[in-house]
């Protein structure tokens, strides 16, 4: 079993059989299946490598940005008012793995 901190929370990656778990330790002390039976036939240690890879794709640290409907536009009146076409993805990604403050001594 292999513990990962990522973003302030705690995941372990399990083995069951030849296959992999990632549960996630809720605050309230109970835990939730983030993946299963997952990279069937690898060792722990990349087991773990693809374990993070996965948990930083499920959950991003960063905000996400709501841009313009450009599939609904809105009308006033008779008028259409329709916004920019944004083609570009509306995620900003942090450079580190957690959005808490940092602790102080």
């Amino acid at each position: 079993m292999q513990n990962i901190f990522y973003n302030d929370m705690q995941f372990s990656v399990k083995p069951r059989g030849e296959r992999w778990d990632i549960t996630y330790s809720l605050p309230n002390g109970s835990s939730a299946i983030a993946g299963a039976g997952l990279f069937a036939g690898l060792p722990e240690s990349e087991a773990g490598a693809r374990a993070l890879a996965l948990i930083k794709t499920i959950f991003p640290v960063g905000i996400k940005t709501v841009g313009p409907d450009v599939t609904h536009p809105n009308t006033i009146g008779d008028l259409k008012i329709i916004g920019p076409d944004v083609t570009h993805p509306n995620f900003i990604y942090w450079n580190k793995d957690s959005v808490s403050c940092p602790r102080e001594l």
